[in-house]
């Protein structure tokens, strides 16, 4: 038996890195019966004749694992949102930042496209960085064309396994494309009659970037709370959380209690009022989602 890790999945083939040598593998068949799905990113041990006709036999303990992409073993999550084209929708950056910290992963907010935005546009992004930078989160501004950022981008990744997510059509194929131009990733223009990007990415695969992995992704719009229940959710909110233990009453929802200290961190502005609104939108999607039970 030999160990490696899966660096990418495609069509029903795992493919394993020992070394420099790369075996395509596939699952052993009580995988299956035992509902056990290898994902990119598991270290495996695995046993093969020759390079192309290799299968799995054990998949090692994950630290963590996402269904949206499916990978595992995540250090950071780059989470790339465009200034324009489509818009900077903070909304859906919230959405995701609560996916990745419900799952104890760093998210690394990187916002591309700078080359789009006139002066008006980019003082409003810059706002939107400040808000974020202040929060806790590190945030870069980038763009693949001009090849703003790229280079500030490049010491986060070593030494890491990094998974890049975000809508579909933000530039993710191509801020990976500008950090190694032998990638050689599809990348595609907007749907004008949409409005979104149509999506390059089909499969999870784990790109050498410096000392470091990067994971491009298929793209996506949308995040369910499937499995984050609602006294969880300001857990997710790094500037809430913080203040919950200053509350009045264990288990606040900082909804309508008296003595709430991340409601008075709404007056003071500690806490933004379009990250308060997201909370309570997502706290009564999650409330919802309870009582279709």
């Amino acid at each position: 038996m030999t160990e490696g890790r899966i660096i990418k999945a495609l069509s029903g083939f795992y493919y394993v890195k020992t070394g420099d040598e790369v075996y395509q593998c596939r699952g052993r068949g009580n995988f299956r019966k035992k509902k056990i799905s290898p994902l990119v990113g598991d270290k495996v041990t695995y046993e093969a004749e020759n390079p192309t006709d290799g299968y799995i036999l054990s998949i090692g303990e994950r630290r963590n694992e996402l269904n949206r992409p499916p990978i595992a073993n995540v250090d950071q999550a780059i989470l790339v949102f465009s200034s324009l084209e489509p818009n900077f929708d903070d909304l859906l950056l919230d959405r995701f930042l609560v996916h990745i910290e419900s799952h104890a992963i760093n998210p690394l907010i990187c916002i591309t496209k700078l080359d789009l935005v006139n002066e008006e546009e980019k003082n409003m992004i810059l706002a939107h960085a400040d808000l974020y930078r202040r929060i806790g989160y590190t945030v870069l501004l980038t763009s693949s064309e001009t090849g703003e950022g790229i280079n500030v981008l490049r010491p986060f990744l070593d030494e890491h396994i990094s998974v890049v997510a975000g809508q579909s059509g933000v530039g993710k194929s191509s801020l990976l494309n500008a950090l190694d131009t032998t990638f050689n990733i599809l990348t595609d223009s907007i749907s004008s009659s949409l409005g979104r990007g149509k999506h390059t990415t089909r499969h999870v695969e784990l790109l050498p970037v410096g000392t470091g992995y990067v994971a491009d992704t298929p793209g996506f719009s949308s995040l369910e709370f499937s499995k984050i229940e609602a006294d969880e959710l300001a857990g997710c909110f790094r500037e809430m959380d913080r203040l919950s233990s200053e509350c009045k009453f264990r288990g606040c929802t900082h909804l309508t209690e008296p003595g709430c200290a991340v409601k008075a961190g709404l007056q003071d502005g500690t806490v933004s009022k379009s990250r308060y609104s997201h909370y309570k939108q997502f706290y009564d999607e999650i409330k919802s989602r309870k009582r279709r039970y």
